[in-house]
C-alpha cells in the first residue's frame, strides 16, 4: 500500500502540474486547432526570399536562369545586357508550429510551399549544364536554420529536408500574448549562409566546373527573408481549475486512505 498511496500522490501533483504546462500546436492554412484555451485557424502569409547582390552576381557569371515553382511567384528585374540586377521569391506559408504557454505563443518553425528553379545551359566554362530547384523551406527559428526540399539535375535527384542555410540574424518579434482575433507577426531573416554539403549538391546539379565553384564560393550571404503571417485566435471556455484548497483536500483525503489501509494490514 505504501507504492500505491505514493503512486496517488504523483498522480495528483501531475494533474495539477499539467494545468499550466506548455504545449507544441501547429496552426494550418485549414481547419483550426484548440490548445488549452484557445482556438486558433486561418493561418495566412507570405515568405519572400530576397537574393543577394554577390549569389546574382555568381547566377550571371554561369548565365544561369531562374524562373518560379508553383504556387510561388518568382519576380526578377534584368538590366538591358540581359543581366539579372533583382530577384526574388514570394511563397504562401502553409504551417506554423509553435509553444503555447497559457495565453502566450511562440513561434518555432514556419513552412512554405512552393520555390524557385534555377537552370543553367552548358558554357564550357562554368557550367556543363544542370538544373535546380529549392522549394518547401522550413524555418527554424529556434535552431536558426533554413530546410528545404531540392530537385536536381546530373544524379542529384530529390532530397527532402535538406538543412540548406544557417540564419545570422532574426529580427522582429517570434512570440507575444494571444490576442482576440488576428494575430500577425512580421519577421526578418538575414545572413543566410550555406550548408557544404548544401553546397556540393548545388555543384553537382547545376554541373558547376572549378570556376563555376569559384564563383559560388564567394557568395557568403545568399540573402534574405521576409515574412508577414497572421492567424485567427479565439478564446473557448475550459473546465473551471480547482482553487488551491482542492489539492489540499485531496491530499488530506490520500493520508486517511493510507491510514485506512495500515490498519487493515494489522
Amino acid at each position: 500500500m505504501k507504492f500505491a498511496f505514493k503512486s496517488l500522490v504523483v498522480a495528483s501533483s501531475l494533474i495539477a502540474a499539467g494545468l499550466s504546462s506548455a504545449g507544441a500546436v501547429t496552426i494550418s492554412t485549414s481547419g483550426s486547432v484548440t490548445s488549452g484555451d484557445w482556438s486558433l485557424s486561418g493561418l495566412t502569409g507570405t515568405g519572400t526570399l530576397s537574393f543577394s547582390t554577390t549569389l546574382i552576381g555568381a547566377l550571371n557569371a554561369g548565365g544561369v536562369q531562374v524562373s518560379q515553382v508553383d504556387p510561388a511567384v518568382v519576380t526578377s528585374t534584368k538590366r538591358t545586357n540581359g543581366k539579372y540586377s533583382a530577384i526574388s521569391a514570394a511563397a504562401p506559408i502553409s504551417s506554423l508550429t509553435g509553444t503555447q504557454t497559457g495565453s502566450v505563443f511562440a513561434a518555432n518553425s514556419v513552412s512554405t510551399l512552393g520555390g524557385a528553379l534555377q537552370t543553367a545551359e552548358a558554357d564550357d566554362f562554368t557550367t556543363t549544364g544542370g538544373s535546380l530547384a529549392i522549394t518547401n523551406l522550413r524555418v527554424d527559428l529556434d535552431a536558426k536554420k533554413v530546410y528545404a526540399t531540392l530537385v536536381g539535375a546530373n544524379g542529384v535527384g530529390t532530397v527532402n529536408n535538406l538543412y540548406l542555410w544557417d540564419i545570422a540574424t532574426v529580427t522582429g518579434a517570434t512570440s507575444g500574448t494571444l490576442l482576440e482575433g488576428v494575430n500577425t507577426y512580421t519577421n526578418e531573416l538575414t545572413g543566410l549562409k550555406i550548408n557544404a554539403n548544401a553546397f556540393s549538391l548545388f555543384s553537382q546539379a547545376l554541373g558547376l566546373t572549378q570556376a563555376g565553384n569559384d564563383a559560388l564560393a564567394t557568395v557568403t550571404d545568399f540573402g534574405k527573408i521576409s515574412s508577414t503571417l497572421s492567424f485567427n485566435a479565439t478564446k473557448v471556455a475550459t473546465p473551471a481549475v480547482p482553487e488551491p484548497s482542492t489539492y489540499a483536500l485531496m491530499g488530506v483525503g490520500l493520508l486517511g486512505i493510507a491510514a485506512a489501509a495500515r490498519r487493515r494490514a494489522k
